[in-house]
C-alpha cells in the first residue's frame, strides 16, 4: 500500500501539500483532480523518487514495480514495436541472458530461462505490444517504422504502450488522454478497467475517471482528501460536505457573534467580568471552520455576433483533401446559426481534413462549398497554442486582435479567462500548457464568432476551465462544430452527431454509449473468422422456413443475454454499494477489498462482451428480416 504520513511537499518555496496523511490500498484505481498548480505531477515525482518530503513520509512496498509514463522520446532508430517491447524489462533481461547462454551451450540455463518466458507470457509478448499499439491507433506498418519517424503527439503515445507493456504493481498516468483521440481514449478506458495492479491517475475527463477510478483523491488548498468513488461520486460528496461546511461556518458565525455581544457588554461590569472573560476563553479555544468559497476561477460568455446569417456553410457534393490527395468525398452539410455539431471518427477518418474544409482553410478538390460573405470564423486547432508568440503577454496578443480596446475592457476580458494583475502582462514564454491553452481559447472568443470550430479544445483545460467552456457554449448563439476526445463535453454541448469514416461524413443517429459499440463492432467484424469483409453483413436466406430456422435461435441467445446481462448488472449493482463503504478501505479488510475490485473488473468485462454479442445479433436479426420485407 502506499502510506503518507504528515506528508509536505514543496517546489523550490512554494509549498503544494502540506501535513498530508492517507492510505492508498493494493489494488485501488485513483483519480487525482485538483487545479493546476496544486501539486498532482509534484505527489508522483515523490512517488517515483525523484522529489523528498521536506515534512512527513511517503512509503511503498519494497521491490514495487511502478509503470510511468515518460514525458520525452529521443529520436531513436528503433522500431516502434520494438520501442514498446522494452518496456517489459524482465522480458528484455531475460532474452539477452538466453542469447549468451546459446551462444556458451548451457542447456540448463536455457530450460530454466524458457520456463520462465512461459511464465511472464514472454512468448506472446509480440502481440501483446502490437495490441497496445493498435488500441492507441496505430496502423500494422507504423509498428515497423522507427520511433524517429513519429510527430511529438505519437511519440507521447510509444511512451504510454511501452508504460502499459510492463508487467506492473502501480501504474503512474499523467493526463493520459491529452494526446489521444476519442477511439483511443475509449480502448484504453476499456484497458484500465481490467487493470489488475494500484492506478494512480491525473486527469480532467470526467467520463474516463468515472469508468477507470473507484477513489477520487482531492489536492486543494495544500490537503489531500481521498473520497470513496468515481468522479461523479466524488462530485456528490463534496457538494455534501461543502453544504454542511456553510451551515456549521453560518452557525459558528451566530455563536462567535453572540459571544463577542456578551464581551463588549459586560467584560466592564465587575458583576458580570468573570462570565465575560470565560467567553473570551471560549472563543480562543474555538476552532474555527473556514468559509465555503467560490470554487471556479473562470466565468466567460461568448459576444453575441454582429451577425447569424442562415446558412453559414454549405458544402455540396465537395470532395476534400490536401493537394491531389482526396479524404473524403460526397460531403452535402449545412451549417446554420444553433447548431450543435460533433465528429466521430476513427483516427485519421478526416475530422480534421473537414473541420478545416469549413474554416475555408482547405479549397474543396471537387464540388461546391458556399461560404457566407458575413461568416466569422473562430478556430481553434489542436497547433493553435504553438501559433502564440512566446515574447508577447497576454495583454499584446489582445491588443494586437483590437488596437482601439481600452485597457481596463481587455484586463476585465482577460481576467474571466483567470490571466489577472500582473499575469496579464508577463510574455507567455514560461507559461503551462493549461495557461496557453486558455490564452488561445481567449483569442477565439474575442472576435465574437458566428462558427465556432474546435477541434481537440479541452487538452491542458482543467476541470473549472471545461466547466466554464462548456456553460459558455450552452448559451452560444452561433453554430458549433466540435471535435473531442472529452464525452462529457459532447455529451453537454452537442445535440448532432456525423460520423466521419470510410472517406465519408453522414449522420450519427445515436449518443456515444452507440458510438462505442459501433468501434468495438468494426474491431471485432474486422477480425471475423469467416473471412467477410469489414462492415459486411451476412446473407440473407430466401426460403423463409430457412429464414426462421435462422432467426430463432439468434432470438433465444438475446433472450439468454436479457438474462445474463441483468444478473451482471444486478451483481455489478450490489459490489458497487459494497466498494461504497468506507469501511471495506480499513488496513484489516486489504484483501477482501482487491477482491471485491478484481471481481468489480470481472464483472464489467463480461457485461462489455455480452453487450457487444446482443448488438450483433440484433443486428444480424434486423437483416434478416428487412430481406425477408
Amino acid at each position: 500500500m502506499i502510506s503518507l504520513q504528515s506528508l509536505t511537499l514543496r517546489r523550490g518555496a512554494r509549498t503544494l501539500l502540506e501535513n498530508a496523511t492517507l492510505t492508498i490500498y493494493p489494488g485501488c484505481h485513483v483519480g487525482i483532480i485538483g487545479r493546476n498548480g496544486t501539486g498532482k505531477s509534484t505527489l508522483f515525482a515523490a512517488i517515483t523518487g525523484e522529489l523528498d518530503a521536506d515534512k512527513g513520509s511517503l512509503s511503498l512496498p519494497r521491490d514495487l514495480a511502478i509503470a510511468v509514463v515518460a514525458q520525452e522520446t529521443p529520436s531513436l532508430p528503433d522500431l516502434a514495436i520494438e520501442f514498446v517491447l522494452d518496456g517489459d524489462v524482465e522480458l528484455r533481461r531475460l532474452e539477452t541472458r538466453l542469447g549468451k547462454a546459446e551462444d556458451a551451450h548451457d542447456v540448463e540455463t536455457i530450460a530454466n530461462i524458457h520456463e520462465r518466458l512461459n511464465a511472464i507470457g514472454g512468448y506472446a509478448a509480440r502481440a501483446r505490444a502490437a495490441t497496445l499499439l493498435h488500441g492507441l491507433g496505430f496502423a500494422d506498418e507504423a509498428m515497423e517504422r522507427p520511433v524517429a519517424s513519429f510527430s511529438g503527439g505519437w511519440r507521447m503515445r510509444l511512451n504510454l504502450a511501452r508504460a502499459l507493456m510492463c508487467r506492473s504493481d502501480l501504474l503512474l498516468l499523467d493526463e493520459p488522454t491529452n494526446h489521444l483521440d476519442l477511439d483511443a481514449v475509449i480502448w484504453l478506458q476499456d484497458w484500465l478497467v481490467s487493470y489488475p495492479g494500484t492506478l494512480l491517475v491525473i486527469s480532467h475527463d470526467r467520463e474516463f475517471l468515472d469508468a477507470v477510478t473507484n477513489q477520487t483523491l482531492h489536492l486543494e488548498n495544500l490537503a489531500a482528501t481521498l473520497y470513496t468513488g468515481n468522479y461523479s461520486q466524488f462530485e456528490r460528496q463534496r457538494a455534501e460536505r461543502l453544504s454542511l461546511q456553510a451551515a456549521h461556518y453560518e452557525k459558528q458565525q451566530r455563536e462567535i457573534a453572540h459571544l463577542q455581544n456578551f464581551i463588549r457588554r459586560f467584560k466592564a461590569k465587575a458583576s458580570k467580568a468573570t462570565q465575560a472573560q470565560s467567553r473570551v476563553k471560549a472563543l480562543e479555544r474555538m476552532e474555527l471552520v473556514a468559509a465555503v468559497h467560490a470554487d471556479s476561477e473562470f466565468s466567460f460568455t461568448f459576444p453575441v455576433p454582429e451577425r447569424l446569417p442562415a446558412p453559414l456553410v454549405r458544402l455540396d457534393k465537395v470532395t476534400a483533401g490536401y493537394g491531389s490527395k482526396a479524404i473524403l468525398g460526397g460531403l452535402k452539410l449545412l451549417v446554420s446559426p444553433g447548431d450543435r455539431i460533433g465528429l466521430l471518427g476513427p483516427n485519421g477518418a478526416g475530422k480534421s481534413t473537414l473541420v478545416q474544409t469549413l474554416a475555408g482553410e482547405l479549397a474543396p478538390l471537387a464540388g461546391g462549398a458556399l461560404h457566407d460573405p458575413h461568416l466569422r470564423v473562430g478556430y481553434f486547432a489542436q497547433h493553435t497554442t504553438d501559433s502564440l508568440d512566446p515574447q508577447a503577454s497576454a495583454m499584446l496578443h489582445l491588443r494586437r486582435i483590437d488596437p482601439r480596446a481600452s485597457e481596463q475592457s481587455l484586463r476585465n476580458f482577460l481576467g474571466s479567462f483567470n490571466f489577472r494583475g500582473d499575469r496579464a502582462m508577463e510574455k507567455i514564454e514560461p507559461f503551462s500548457g493549461g495557461e496557453k491553452a486558455r490564452l488561445a481559447l481567449a483569442l477565439v472568443v474575442y472576435r465574437q464568432p458566428n462558427l465556432l470550430l474546435l477541434d481537440e479544445p479541452t487538452n491542458h483545460l482543467d476541470l473549472d476551465m471545461r466547466h466554464a467552456l462548456e456553460n459558455a457554449l450552452l448559451d452560444y448563439p452561433g453554430a458549433l462544430v466540435v471535435v473531442s476526445h472529452d464525452r462529457h463535453l459532447l455529451t453537454s454541448t452537442c445535440e448532432n452527431f456525423w460520423l466521419v469514416a470510410g472517406g465519408e461524413a453522414t449522420p450519427f443517429d445515436g449518443d456515444l454509449d452507440d458510438y462505442a459499440r459501433w468501434l468495438r463492432n468494426r474491431d471485432s467484424t474486422a477480425t471475423r473468422s469467416d473471412g467477410a469483409k469489414p462492415g459486411s453483413r451476412p446473407a440473407a436466406p430466401r426460403d423463409p422456413g430457412e429464414q426462421r430456422a435462422r432467426i430463432r435461435p439468434l432470438r433465444e441467445a438475446i433472450t439468454r443475454l436479457d438474462r445474463q446481462m441483468a444478473k451482471l448488472q444486478a451483481d455489478l449493482a450490489r459490489l458497487d454499494a459494497k466498494l461504497a463503504d468506507n469501511g471495506l478501505y480499513e488496513a484489516s479488510r486489504a484483501a477482501e477489498l482487491k477482491d471485491a475490485m478484481s471481481r468489480q473488473a470481472e464483472l464489467r468485462r463480461q457485461l462489455g462482451a455480452a453487450e457487444e454479442q446482443w448488438l450483433s445479433l440484433t443486428e444480424e436479426i434486423e437483416v434478416l428480416e428487412a430481406a425477408s420485407g
